[in-house]
């Protein structure tokens, strides 16, 4: 080949290199980034319960989860009996950062979570799966040891005898199970098998436990959209729900659902909101009852904002800055549904325990807040017999006043509504507004004659509004 041409083609192919600006591919020191990766902001429950969520989106029906305790070998372990993964989906799902679409509703979003979670409490992730009762169980494993001293992204495959734990765990049938190894983020103890160390895995156990029957209560209950049950079992003992709104007791108060109105890139959605005050302790119907409605928190910080996404909980408690908590708004708790659609809204963050609330639902959410939280006050300080204020008004009176300035501030809402958006005809929206306010003052008549609280009434009233249920 002639020197000439070959120069030329060199030139060339040269040329469109620097036009294209064609660089190396820059690949993330393995040894660094999983270091960083550990510290996103998993507890251990929240990193338990992110597999909970794989298994659910695996249409599971039973998740075991398995914690044993011996010192250095401690391990943990969940199993389900979902789809489990084909080779492909294997690879995949221990990626980071998942090369794939999550449908909307879905409780995965970010592709970290079985990594990101499971690393951020062990050292050695075991992954064992099969998708057909007699097709053979495939094996994947991330070793933080091994990226240590390689630097690089490499799954191990190890064989059956050398995951014993993983492969005899519910794998006669079909499912996933997932294995934690090596501990080093659940009791940082220099010693890991002193009598202090089992003590605080038992404790964390407990927990566990709480937790799960509390951000999974719906599922658990069969409340959520979801057709197929759902158990969760701890060391062989299946965990029960827990209602944060006791919504068994007769003096629950279920004041009516608000729905406020969001958009989203264009479409138009809804924020359920659900307020409960709970009853006094006098007015339990017995004195446990009473402290399991505490919570795993206990009173205090289990009052404010509960806050869902498809049906799973994400905050439990706390007024999300829109009030402070106080011993005497502590019987308050809202639920709050946020729309799968809306994560950005919320800024949903990687490890499903947080979100912020959005600027312009501020003024909304908080003007419920704060006539929910009128209203714990006056429970809170009625005792078992009434009680009747310096003032002379007995806490139904003032609890009939909160109850009515929460009836009026739907009422200016739904007016705002029909106002800016309903109607083209003056004739039809002023005719409409009437019957609010007619509406308005009968509830009013209703409320003043009446000595018990009119939470059947609410409903009624609540019902025919536009923009309520």
């Amino acid at each position: 080949m002639p020197i000439e041409y070959t120069l030329c083609n060199l030139r060339v192919r040269t040329g469109l290199m620097q036009r294209r600006r064609i660089h190396p591919e820059l690949v993330p020191s393995a040894r660094r980034l999983i270091g960083s990766l550990r510290d996103l902001g998993y507890d251990l429950t929240a990193a338990v319960a992110d597999l909970v969520d794989n298994s659910l989106a695996a249409e599971a029906e039973n998740v075991w989860i398995d914690m044993h305790f011996d010192g250095e070998d401690s391990w943990l372990r969940v199993a389900d009996d979902g789809w489990g993964m084909t080779e492909c989906e294997l690879r995949e799902a221990m990626r980071f950062g998942t090369r794939r679409k999550y449908a909307v509703g879905e409780l995965g979003k970010f592709g970290l979570g079985l990594k990101a979670a499971s690393l951020s409490q062990c050292r050695v992730l075991t992954v064992a799966t099969r998708t057909t009762m007699k097709g053979r169980i495939r094996l994947a494993r991330w070793d933080l040891d091994h990226i240590e001293r390689t630097d690089r992204w490499e799954i191990l495959r190890p064989g059956r005898r050398q995951c014993r734990l993983a492969t005899d765990a519910r794998l006669p049938g079909v499912g996933t199970v997932v294995l934690w190894q090596r501990l080093d983020r659940i009791a940082r103890y220099r010693v890991p098998d002193g009598r202090r160390v089992q003590t605080e895995f038992e404790r964390v156990r407990s927990e566990i436990a709480a937790q799960l029957g509390m951000l999974f209560h719906r599922f658990l209950a069969g409340e959520s959209r979801r057709k197929i049950p759902l158990r969760i079992l701890l060391n062989g003992k299946e965990i029960e729900s827990w209602d944060p709104y006791a919504r068994s007791e007769a003096a629950t108060l279920k004041l009516p659902t608000q729905r406020l109105r969001v958009s989203v890139g264009g479409v138009r959605d809804v924020v359920e909101v659900r307020p409960y005050v709970l009853p006094t302790e006098a007015r339990f119907s017995t004195s446990s009852a009473h402290r399991r409605a505490a919570g795993p928190a206990l009173w205090n910080r289990q009052q404010g904002l509960y806050v869902y996404r498809s049906d799973r909980m994400i905050q439990s408690g706390g007024w999300s800055r829109l009030r402070t908590s106080d011993e005497h708004t502590k019987l308050a708790r809202v639920s709050v549904d946020v729309p799968p659609t809306a994560d950005e809204l919320f800024e949903l963050n990687v490890s499903k325990s947080q979100v912020r609330i959005p600027s312009f639902l501020r003024p909304e959410l908080g003007a419920i807040a704060s006539s929910v939280a009128r209203i714990a006050k006056d429970v809170y300080s009625e005792p078992a017999h009434g009680y009747i204020s310096p003032n002379g008004h007995s806490v139904r009176e003032q609890q009939a006043e909160a109850v009515r300035s929460l009836v009026h501030m739907v009422l200016s809402a739904a007016e705002e509504i029909i106002r800016e958006e309903l109607f083209h005809s003056e004739l039809d929206r002023e005719r409409l507004l009437r019957r609010l306010r007619q509406m308005e003052h009968e509830f009013q008549a209703d409320l003043a004659a009446s000595a018990e609280p009119p939470s059947a009434r609410l409903k009624e009233v609540a019902a025919s509004l536009p923009g309520t249920a």
